[in-house]
């Protein structure tokens, strides 16, 4: 099962939904399903945006169990 660390990041660099959306341009409903704790599917091109917009890598949106 692979875990989405996106929430967390998030929190802990006080970025918001809305400000995830206002940097990156990605929809809404994007951020929210890759802040699921739960990763079913995401674009490897999405990862990488989000993963600019919290200045890590992409390899740190993610664990797996």
């Amino acid at each position: 099962m692979i875990r989405s660390n996106v929430k967390k990041i998030m929190e802990d660099k006080g970025v918001t939904i809305r400000g995830m959306f206002m940097k990156t341009g990605l929809a809404d409903m994007t951020i929210l399903r890759a802040r699921r704790h739960q990763i079913t599917q995401c674009r490897l091109s999405t990862l990488e945006t989000i993963a600019q917009c919290l200045e890590c890598k992409v390899k740190d949106l993610f664990d797996e169990e």
